[in-house]
Order: C-alpha cells, then structure tokens, then sequence
C-alpha cells in the first residue's frame, strides 16, 4: 500500500477531535444523572418511622384517632420537623377529607408535619385533580395507605340531596359538588334508615371505590399489596373514626 493510501485510511478511520469530545461529554453527562439517580435511590427518607407496609399504617392511623379522642395527643417537635423536612417528605398516609372546619386530619389522627398527605374538598370525593393527586403521593413518595373520610351531618351531602329533591340547581358552582355527590345519593336513595346517614356512607364507598380502581397506577399499587385504600366516617361528637370499606 503507498504511503498516500495509508495516510487516507487512517484519516478516514481515526474518530476526530471533536467526536471524541463529544463522547467523553456525552458519557460523563450518563454518569452524572446516573450518580445522581443512585444518590436519590441511597437518600434516607425524611421520616423512617413512616416507611411502613399499608397494613401498619392504617394500625399507625387509628392509634392516633384513639389519642385525640382520649385527649392525650403527642407533644410535637414542630422545629425539628421543619428541618427534617426541608429535602423531602415521605407521609406515611393520604386521606381524602371534606373541607368542612370542623374536620382537621392532621388533629384527628395525632399526626406531625411530613405525616399525612391531605386533599380536602366539601364532599370529600375524588375528582380529577384529587385521584391525580393521590397518584403523586403512592407513586412518587411511597404512601402505602388511603383514607377517605366522610362525616357526621356534611353539608356537601345535605344540599345535593335537597337539591335532587326539589329539583333546583344550586347557584354558583356549586352544581359540581352536587353532579359528584348525586350519584352515591342516588344510589343510597334505596336503602333503609337516615337518608342523610346512609348517603355521607355511601359517599365514602364510592369513593373508595373509585380510588381503589384507578387505572393505571392506584389500582396496580392496590393489586401488587404497596397500597390500602379505606374508608372512615369521622363522628363529630367524639372525634372518633369509624372504619368502613375496608375490604
């Protein structure tokens, strides 16, 4: 082979200054995000006490219940929380409350900052927004439970059934709580006893249900056992929340 040939071949066949620096730049970006995903992966939770299968956690939940009703809630280390919590959060629950004032979760279930990831809305049902919500904290912060309270005496309830009733639309926008609720009202219409009693009951297994089968990533949660989805019916009297559609 002449010299001239020789030197073409290796021209042709040698990578150029500037692919190579492209490689080298394009593999220490591929480390870098891998370092950074393995960073993440190795990161301790905010809170490890709430690492916690769904079944502890519902026990976790309701031992918190049976101290505010008792009155012997925990003192809580708000500072140090905040702290704790600047990076992250890891809640070890997520409850679907009503908007009513006098429904606090955080109260009723004796709980800290970082502990409970809240959606509230007058009705407590699951939306677009709230069942989009509820994706981000099990697929993305790992809350292994689900609790939709109810409540004794809910207006959202109340007023969607008169509504129903006297056939007369309510003003505002109001008539979107009343088009969520009317179906579980409609459906407990049938049953026996307290109509209000058996509609804010009704409410909260439909939704329970709703939650539970939410394609794609709350129902694969549910059937792979990381997730629980249950409901409560949060008694004003006392304070106490009763389990129901737990199965």
């Amino acid at each position: 082979m002449c010299d001239k040939c020789s030197e073409n071949l290796l021209q042709s066949t040698a990578p150029s200054r500037r692919s190579m620096m492209l490689f080298a730049a394009s593999a220490l970006g591929v480390a870098a995000f891998g370092g950074t995903a393995l960073a993440k992966e190795a990161k301790a939770p905010p809170k490890p006490q709430n690492v916690l299968s769904p079944d502890a956690a519902l026990k976790k939940l309701m031992e918190g219940n049976a101290r505010y009703v008792s009155g012997v809630s925990r003192r809580h280390d708000f500072t140090h929380e905040r702290e704790a919590l600047v990076g992250g959060q890891n809640p070890y629950a997520a409850v679907l409350s009503c908007a009513d004032s006098r429904i606090a979760p955080e109260y009723a279930f004796d709980s800290g900052r970082g502990d409970l990831f809240v959606c509230r809305v007058a009705g407590n049902f699951a939306g677009d927004e709230t069942v989009a919500s509820m994706e981000y904290t099990v697929a993305v912060l790992g809350t292994p439970l689900i609790l939709v309270l109810g409540h004794d005496n809910c207006g959202a309830v109340d007023a969607t059934i008169k509504s129903l009733k006297d056939d007369k639309p309510l003003p505002g926008h109001i008539p979107t709580l009343v088009s969520a609720i009317a179906p579980s009202v409609k459906t407990a219409a049938g049953q026996s006893g307290n109509a209000l009693d058996n509609a804010i009951r009704q409410n909260v297994i439909d939704n329970v249900a709703k939650l539970k089968s939410a394609a794609p990533l709350l129902n694969a949660a549910v059937e792979q056992g990381k997730l629980k989805v249950v409901g409560g019916i949060y008694r004003l009297r006392t304070g106490a929340v009763e389990l129901i559609a737990q199965g």
